[in-house]
């Protein structure tokens, strides 16, 4: 019967596990200098070689004649375990054995010695499937084993352990396995097997396989089900990564805005009878590779695909920004959680290409900073360019000086105001120009009077003073004390402001900084500013300028700095 390369070519000794260098010497040192634990936990993800090294590790502490910390193989002890002839050695699935009875019969087991080993081993697989009373049965006899007794548990969730079970093994975590240790490996077997594999096409299945070499070697075994010379192009085939047209499709209706063709793409795939859930999982991640592509330099190194592919991914990344990326990715996520609460599937995607092609209709944040980014690239592309093209009611900030007409001086006219004359109490003008040969006045006097005003008249009468009265003509004030010489001092100093009127150049920094940032325009008419030692405080803003002021402050900064002449103003909203 044939047997699948997973299972034919599993590791051995500790020195055929791939990848896992830190643990394998651990545990063939142990073994060799006799320092075993009582308990094991080993903690990973799938394929990396957890239950192999338990296996391992059980035939090494019982073999008969160990090499370096490493199993023989050939004597009766190890080749009973790898046939399950030796009864000592027990694997136990706790996802079917999850209860406190099974643990129980387990303890009661565990009192009894060896049949025929030296160790007798329990290597419990997911132990985290366990319930919280098998868990609690299991503590005692995992404290406190007896001399013959090993428990080795294996776990892809480790978080779902109790911290009692954790503190009482001796933990383990084993890494993802690098894709050259998988390279390195299919290479190998493919020459016991005498197939042909491709570099490339290694490198491609080791991507797939996500650092997993179960994975891997299964990969493997489909694409020799196909050919055995293995290229990528036998990989692609096997794995079913083949370029998938309608994802990029999809994108360019997403870049161009088109909603009819986005809609009718995704008709069709439904009437193929695509699932919308899978439909939106796919184009997340592959919005995740644009997202890659822009933000790592080698993005080969993480993506799984051809290289022909990672060259239109490529081209295909240079004309999304990364906020219309993620603004696409959060819609689609929200998309893939209402689906799977909805009856109907397809409303939701449709919702979801709608939000993406008009951002005009999506009033969440991450849609407002999409349509900010997307201004912004317009407004470069006008300045790269030249060309202004704008709505008649839209205001155009420009920060170009304006050409003046040439003015010819002799051709203007001047009003002569110079007989003008603003007085605040009189305003005489002559009823009746003057007569020849007198003199016009420069200025408007005020009229003259035809004689004196009358005298004040007094009720009573004067009152008459003689130089030799003795008698004062008033009555001072009289003080008890002694007037006071000095004048008051005060303990504390005026109290003194300082703030810094600039509202007459405000309006200048506003006019400059919607030209350097075009974003701005509009949004700072109406406020003012207060300027308190270094620190300027924008008031009277509206709602949209303090989600967008974080992405604006430094080129705001910079504009005040240089307008003010300060060039260690700070800025805040107040």
């Amino acid at each position: 019967m044939y047997r699948v390369l997973y299972r034919k070519w599993r590791p051995q000794t500790f020195s055929d596990v791939a990848g896992q260098p830190h643990i394998t010497e651990t545990l063939s040192n142990e073994v060799r200098e006799n320092r075993l634990a009582h308990a094991y936990l080993f903690t990973g993800s799938r394929g990396t070689g957890k239950t192999s090294c338990a296996k391992i590790l059980s035939k090494a502490i019982n073999c008969l004649s160990p090499v370096n910390g490493n199993p023989c193989n050939n004597c009766e002890i190890c080749r009973g375990i790898d046939n399950g002839s030796v009864l000592d050695v027990v694997e136990i699935d706790a996802a079917s054995n999850r209860g406190i009875d099974d643990i129980r019969a387990l303890r009661e087991e565990s009192a009894f010695t060896p049949a025929q080993a030296k160790y007798r081993v329990y290597i419990i697989d997911e132990v985290h499937m366990l319930t919280i009373e098998a868990f609690n049965a299991l503590l005692k006899t995992l404290e406190e084993p007896p001399e013959h007794i090993v428990f080795i548990l294996a776990t892809t969730e480790v978080q779902k352990l109790p911290s009692t079970i954790l503190s009482r093994c001796q933990r383990f975590d084993f890494r993802r396995i690098s894709v050259d240790a998988i390279v390195s490996r299919l290479k190998y077997v493919a020459s016991e097997e005498n197939v042909i594999l491709d570099d490339a096409a290694a490198v491609l299945v080791a991507r797939i396989a996500d650092g997993g070499m179960r994975d891997a070697l299964s990969i493997f075994d489909r694409c020799l089900s196909i050919s055995e010379n293995v290229t990528t192009a036998v990989v692609s085939d096997a794995a079913g990564i083949m370029s998938k047209d309608y994802l990029f499709a999809l994108s360019e209706a997403f870049r161009t805005k088109d909603t009819s063709r986005a809609l009718s793409i995704v008709d069709e795939l439904h009437n193929s009878s695509c699932d919308t859930e899978r439909l939106c999982t796919e184009l997340t991640n592959h919005f995740r590779s644009l997202l890659i592509i822009k933000s790592v330099r080698n993005p080969e190194n993480i993506l799984v695909c051809t290289n022909e592919e990672l060259a239109e991914l490529k081209a295909l990344s240079e004309k999304f920004t990364v906020d219309e990326i993620l603004n696409i990715m959060n819609i689609l996520s929200a998309a893939i959680a209402s689906i799977k609460v909805t009856q109907n599937r397809r409303i939701e995607t449709e919702m979801a290409v709608i939000k993406i092609c008009t951002p005009e209709v999506s009033t969440d944040v991450s849609s407002l900073f999409a349509r900010i980014a997307e201004l912004e690239k317009k407004m470069n592309d006008i300045q790269v360019s030249g060309v202004v093209s704008v709505p008649v009611s839209m205001p155009i900030q420009t920060s170009q000086p304006v050409a003046t007409p040439a003015v010819d001086i002799n051709s203007l006219q001047f009003e002569d105001d110079s007989d003008e004359y603003d007085d605040p109490v009189f305003d005489y003008i002559p009823e009746a120009p003057p007569e020849e040969g007198e003199m016009t006045p420069l200025f408007d006097a005020p009229p003259a009077f035809d004689s004196q005003p009358d005298a004040p008249v007094f009720d009573s009468e004067p009152v008459e003073f003689s130089a030799s009265s003795d008698e004062p003509v008033f009555d001072a004030p009289v003080f008890d004390d002694a007037p006071v010489q000095n004048a008051p001092v005060f303990d504390t100093p005026a109290v003194q402001n300082n703030s810094t009127d600039i509202s007459k150049i405000w309006n200048k920094c506003i006019i400059q900084a919607e030209a350097d940032c075009p974003p701005l325009t509009g949004h700072l008419l109406g406020t003012s500013a207060e300027l308190i030692g270094t620190n300027l405080t924008i008031r009277n803003y509206n709602n949209v300028l303090p989600m967008i002021f974080p992405m604006i402050k430094d080129k705001l900064t910079g504009t005040v700095r240089r307008v003010v002449g300060q060039p260690d103003i700070n800025i805040r909203l107040g």
